[in-house]
């Protein structure tokens, strides 16, 4: 299970942090990831981090998104900075496991004045 928060209103230029809770699976063992589904919009991986602390980023987002995990509490985070309207989505974590991939329900990140 894969329980997303964090997220909310926010204007141009604020910040955010998300937190994925993670259960039922290995979570120190398996690379975790961000989408995000903006409106009327496909999915779209935003960021990534391995087991071992290899991290990836979209384009759009290096520089401003860090994602990281405390694997003592099965937690992925996106701390989310100078954030643009054109990242008004609805954020979702994932996890791969066997070939399978799994969805959080999501938390809706909505950057506007």
């Amino acid at each position: 299970q894969l329980q997303a928060s964090g997220g909310g209103l926010v204007q141009p230029g604020g910040s955010l942090r998300l937190s994925c809770a993670a259960s039922g699976f290995a979570f120190s063992v398996r690379d975790m990831d961000w989408y995000r589904q903006a409106p009327g919009k496909e999915r779209e991986w935003v960021t990534g981090i391995s087991f071992d602390l290899n991290t990836n980023y979209l384009a759009s987002v290096k520089g401003r998104f860090t994602i990281s995990r405390d694997n003592g509490k099965n937690i992925v985070y996106l701390q989310m900075n100078n954030l643009k309207p054109e990242d008004t989505a609805v954020y979702h974590c994932s996890v791969r496991i066997a070939g399978s991939r799994y969805w959080g329900q999501g938390t809706l990140v909505t950057v506007s004045s």
